[in-house]
């Protein structure tokens, strides 16, 4: 049978895989990237990873980056038990239901109530007192005409983004600012990013649930997010800015883990159209991806991952049935993953992970 997972890494992370193979203290970052329902694709490996790969005693912080529906995976690994979280998000995410021309409103509604099911009764405060895991939620703070909740304005602040963003990411400033709110403090990995302006706040009681919730505000959709103890404005989706994060991920010495949907990269929303933008090789030299293989892709339903049009493509029972059969499905990268680290066959696997 062919291999479920494609094993992508950088030099170092290739270097060290096939010095020792793969140890839980080895990872000091976990990334998890935008894209809606595909994260469906990987509930089984993310179950394999979180809960038992990386529910070991550490020696040092584990850091958890994510924008959109990453942030909302990284907040299930930082529950006391991750595969709990990942099985009420799995539920919930596959259940929701919509009219068939909802409002921002509606889908805002929908989602808080995802995400109320997805932390539970005890998530937040799990998250913000978690020993050793360091949640970072990214969102990107709304300026000029995106901060309209009017369609027509918020729509022709967007166009002036995705024309300015042809020629340059940096461009993305005059729209758009980078928050990430976090449980690190001050000695947190990201906290010397240049690639566009970044602020750092702190995760709370009072604004964890609003911050995650615009983590995963995508614009037109959902309605924007105002929190509470961060600076004024309107917070939208993270991965406008961060779509497949691609960044300075830290000076340490330790992995990147970086489990993902795509053997590829896309570094913005508005990239997702542009061919010729490509994730930089430097701040890749430690991570390790692991993707689903185009194999495993082409025996899924319609031999494709799923997204938002399934929502237009299948009614709500044939669309909840194919994305419970994904996740059936997925279990297979949980137990490949599972067997390659008991094996430490890496080497033979190993590709560059690429842009």
């Amino acid at each position: 049978m062919p291999h479920a997972l494609q094993i992508l890494a950088g030099p170092a992370a290739a270097a060290l895989l096939r010095e020792r193979g793969l140890h839980a203290n080895d990872v000091d970052v976990v990334v998890g990237a935008s894209g809606g329902p595909k994260w469906l694709v990987l509930a089984g490996l993310d179950r394999a990873i979180f809960g038992e790969f990386l529910a070991v005693p550490r020696e040092r912080p584990l850091h958890l980056i994510g924008s959109s529906v990453g942030s909302w995976r990284m907040a299930c690994l930082a529950q006391q038990d991750a595969v709990a979280a990942i099985a009420r998000f799995e539920e919930a995410y596959i259940a929701q239901c919509y009219s068939p021309h909802p409002s921002a409103a509606e889908v805002s509604r929908m989602g808080e109530k995802i995400l109320e099911e997805l932390l539970g009764e005890r998530g937040a405060r799990e998250i913000l007192e978690h020993p050793c895991a360091r949640l970072h939620v990214i969102t990107a703070r709304s300026r000029g005409l995106v901060r309209s909740e009017r369609k027509a304005v918020q729509m022709a602040g967007l166009a002036l983004a995705a024309i300015g963003n042809a020629i340059s990411r940096r461009s993305l400033r005059h729209q758009f600012e980078r928050v990430i709110f976090e449980t690190s403090g001050e000695r947190g990995p990201f906290r010397n990013l240049v690639d566009l302006p970044t602020r750092h706040v702190p995760l709370t009681h009072a604004n964890l649930r609003p911050a995650l919730m615009a983590s995963g505000s995508i614009p037109l959709v959902l309605e924007g997010v105002k929190i509470p103890g961060a600076p004024r404005g309107v917070y939208r989706d993270g991965g406008v800015i961060d779509y497949h994060p691609d960044f300075d991920f830290g000076s340490d010495n330790g992995l990147v883990l970086y489990p993902h949907f795509y053997p590829h990269v896309v570094p913005g929303w508005f990239d997702k159209s542009l061919s010729w933008r490509k994730a930089g090789a430097r701040n890749f030299d430690r991570v390790l991806m692991l993707a689903p293989a185009p194999e495993f892709v082409a025996g899924l339903p319609g031999g494709r991952i799923p997204d938002r049009k399934d929502f237009y493509r299948y009614d709500d029972a044939q669309r909840m049935r194919i994305w419970q059969d994904v996740c059936d499905a997925g279990k297979r990268l949980g137990d490949e993953f599972r067997e390659l680290v008991v094996s430490g066959r890496w080497e033979e696997r190993i590709q560059p992970v690429a842009g």
